[in-house]
């Protein structure tokens, strides 16, 4: 019996879980999840994904005829800068997990989990959630998707029949949207938490420190502004990189995303008046749905198309 674990890593969390590859859902009872100080030691940070990882692989173990000899295929829905191939991290000035610059993790992951019949399989966070969006039921009838993920960073991944697509010239270079310009800056600026909350320390001179959520429950006319004028800059960035690739699905994921009540009929009105008819699913658990991109890997008709253009970014 082989046994597939969906791995996804955050700036400050891991979260764990066993998939059942039959039908990629998330087996009841194995999904678990950690806090992760990213700027701790090489061998802290490890041996926290280890203590999750596992959890999930006791969990499974406990719950299944499992044998010694039985495989496990761990997955990771990994951050950037990485070598996906390799599974080598690359992180060095991006302020997170830089202790583990130029380290193999599953060389050192391997030397602290409880099993040894274990293979690794690496893709980028952005791209996981894009592949997890799409094995959801309603989008078995879309073959072209963009999804995004709206949080302290701005994810982004382009998907044709669930692959992930990074070069052509329908789609932006690495397939990624953050570093894009957009007015006087980056997407990345504009997308993220940290805009909600320069927008609403300018409108009001009140500095918040715990997010959009914090924004959201505000519900004053400040708050408001501010989210129609997020959903205009989302609407006309988004706009020309929808009508290029010909999109007929937009997954919405991400913490900014749970608020989307504040501005999810403001972006479908700007998309309409622009002849936008892509279809809008928004995606609350976003942990979950990159858990289920990421087992998506061990799918071996899908790996063999995606592995030997794995990015390195």
């Amino acid at each position: 019996m082989a046994i597939t674990i969906g791995v996804d890593i955050g700036g400050s969390h891991i979260s764990s879980a066993a998939v059942n590859t039959n039908d990629f859902v998330i087996i009841s009872e194995t999904y678990f999840s950690g806090a992760i100080d990213n700027k701790a030691s090489k061998e802290v940070i490890i041996k926290k994904w280890a203590e999750i990882i596992n959890k999930t692989i006791k969990a499974v173990q406990e719950k299944s005829e499992y044998a010694e000899t039985d495989k496990i295929g761990i997955a990771f829905s990994m951050p950037g800068p990485f070598q996906y191939e390799s599974g080598i991290a690359m992180f060095e000035g991006n302020d997170k997990y830089e202790s583990l610059y130029n380290v193999s993790v599953s060389e050192e992951l391997s030397k602290y989990l409880n099993v040894a019949n274990i293979t690794f399989r690496f893709l980028n966070d952005a791209s996981c959630f894009g592949v997890g969006g799409s094995l959801l039921e309603n989008a078995a009838s879309s073959s072209k998707i963009i999804a995004i993920t709206l949080g302290t960073g701005f994810g982004a991944a382009f998907l044709d029949n669930k692959l992930p697509i990074t070069q052509g010239n329908n789609v932006p270079h690495n397939g990624c949207l953050w570093d894009k310009p957009f007015k006087d800056n980056i997407a990345d600026s504009y997308f993220s938490t940290r805009w909600f909350l320069n927008e609403y320390e300018k409108s009001t001179g009140e500095k918040l420190t715990d997010g959009v959520k914090e924004i959201a429950a505000i519900e004053n006319f400040s708050t408001a502004k501010i989210f129609d004028e997020f959903a205009e800059n989302l609407s006309g960035f988004l706009s020309p990189f929808i009508i290029d690739f010909e999109a007929d699905l937009l997954i919405i994921g991400g913490n900014i995303a749970k608020s989307h009540r504040l501005f999810l009929s403001k972006l479908q009105e700007n998309f309409k008046s622009k002849n936008i008819n892509t279809t809008i699913s928004i995606v609350e658990n976003t942990e979950q749905i990159s858990i289920l991109g990421s087992s998506y890997l061990y799918d071996e008709i899908f790996w063999e198309q995606i592995k030997t253009e794995l990015p390195y970014f």
